[in-house]
């Protein structure tokens, strides 16, 4: 008979405590697929299941998927309790074809359990993005609005982003995700090199709720960064499947790079490193 809980429960603790359980509203982990097979996606489910809460199909890659293969991958990520939902390119294409509303209530209709809206490559009127906040959450899809560009020469000053993530917000988006794009370079809150442009952070949280905001952060020295910024129930996104259990212990303290701050260093409260 297996043991309830963690293997070490009552010997080990988290070394940074205070991670919020599942079902959870902060510290949402969004990981991307860009196309495993149904196989993989169980096995994956059913290790790291419990530190998921968003499973984003990248891209355009759930049109790409053979339909019966789809379902079935569906199926087994709701039943892991993790909400599933479209790439916001997607939603795109079908906006650019005229078929935004239609390819929202197709989305639910095959199961998926949200919706992202965004112009990472096309512009939208504010009110567009209204309106299909609105639809999806009429059609009952959680809604994840995303705030940015992906082209490196195009990217919106912090205080836009800002402005954007607001609106949207007040338009009903239960989160807004800032574009970290699957590189994690030259765009949004991101330099050149992937490093973390710290002024640009401190921007964006002056003027928002941060429980509600997902920063896209596709490699292990930006989650860092922001964990060590916000504590371990910061919203990250666009973050590999297979890498889902790595990031959890670097959440709570249990790979190397988190555990030496807390023993050099503590935390102070929020997750800051303490001086």
């Amino acid at each position: 008979m297996e043991p309830h809980g963690a293997p070490w429960t009552g010997i080990l603790a988290p070394p940074i405590p205070g991670r919020a359980p599942r079902p959870r509203e902060v510290g949402v982990t969004v990981v991307m697929d860009k196309g495993l097979g149904p196989a993989a996606c169980q096995d994956l489910l059913a290790v790291s299941g419990a530190h998921i809460d968003f499973w984003k199909f990248g891209f355009g890659t759930a049109q790409l998927h053979p339909p019966a293969r789809l379902a079935e991958k569906l199926g087994a990520i709701r039943a892991a309790g993790v909400c599933p939902y479209p790439g916001g390119t997607l939603l795109e294409a079908a906006e650019v074809q005229g078929q935004a509303e239609a390819f929202l209530e197709r989305a639910r209709i095959l199961g998926f359990g949200a919706a992202e809206v965004s112009e990472g490559t096309i512009p939208l009127s504010p009110r567009r993005r209204r309106e299909l906040i609105a639809t999806a959450r009429g059609l009952g899809l959680r809604v994840l609005a995303e705030v940015g560009k992906k082209d490196p020469a195009a990217q919106p000053s912090p205080e836009a982003l800002a402005e954007q993530a607001l609106a949207d917000l007040e338009a009903g988006a239960e989160y807004v995700i800032i574009e970290g794009r699957e590189s994690g370079r030259g765009v949004g809150i991101y330099g050149p090199a992937g490093q973390v442009r710290e002024e640009w952070v401190e921007i964006l949280v002056a003027s928002l709720p941060v429980e509600k905001v997902i920063w896209e952060a596709p490699r292990k020295e930006q989650q860092q960064a922001l964990i060590l910024r916000f504590g371990p129930n910061v919203n990250l996104g666009n973050i590999p499947p297979e890498e889902a259990m790595a990031l959890e212990a670097l959440r709570v303290g249990l790979r190397g790079d988190t555990l030496a701050v807390t023993l050099g260093r503590g935390l102070a409260p929020g997750g800051v490193p303490a001086d």
